[in-house]
């Protein structure tokens, strides 16, 4: 009777122990760590089974940012907006070929969310693509002197500038970096037409 009862106490320890030593196994995960969705080791995920790292649909971007899905953007601007003559469709579609994955990772729903946002986004910022430069921009100073690694010219603003109103030195730099554009930390309105 004893060794029934010890074999039931160890199949019991077992059947709530291993649970989560295996699902965290299925990442690689330490057994003080769980894994997420997307296939990563962490603390703040809820433990459980893995996912496959999300996959690129057959999103095609231009398909969901149309003509009249750009234009019924930049048609809310003012014809005398300086935007106008500056922001397209198409420097948005030759824009994309750097950005293979933009709107294209996840399901159709989350690609189509991942683009809304952009435009979102850009939109707020430009005014409906009126303003290619932040209002007053030039003078605000945008320049963090504490950040030695990207000091500040002093003959530059670091305003916003461009679809995405980049601002300040700290995000010149590495922008700049990204794109392979150094004159982009120049903070020269020149880089608005990279």
């Amino acid at each position: 009777m004893r060794n029934i009862l010890l074999t039931i106490a160890l199949v019991g320890f077992l059947a709530a122990a291993l649970p989560s030593r295996v699902a965290a196994q299925d990442c690689g995960c330490s057994s003080d760590e769980c894994c997420s969705q997307w296939g990563y080791c962490g603390t703040g995920c809820r433990s459980g089974q893995c996912y496959a790292a999300p996959t690129t649909d057959t999103v095609s971007v231009p398909d969901i940012v149309t003509d009249d899905f750009f234009n019924g953007i930049i048609g809310q601007a003012d014809d005398s907006c300086v935007g106008k003559s500056f922001y397209s469709r198409q420097a948005f579609l030759d824009a994309l070929e750097s950005y293979p994955l933009f709107g294209t990772t996840g399901s159709v729903d989350n690609s189509k969310r991942e683009i809304a946002a952009f435009f979102a986004h850009v939109t707020h910022e430009t005014g409906h693509f009126c303003y290619i430069e932040e209002i007053d921009g030039a003078s605000n100073n945008y320049c963090d002197e504490t950040v030695t690694q990207y000091p500040c010219n002093p003959d530059k603003g670091y305003y916003g500038r461009g679809p995405i109103q980049l601002s300040w030195n700290f995000n010149y730099g590495p922008a700049g970096e990204s794109i392979g554009q150094q004159q982009f930390f120049n903070a020269s309105s020149a880089f608005i037409d990279l």
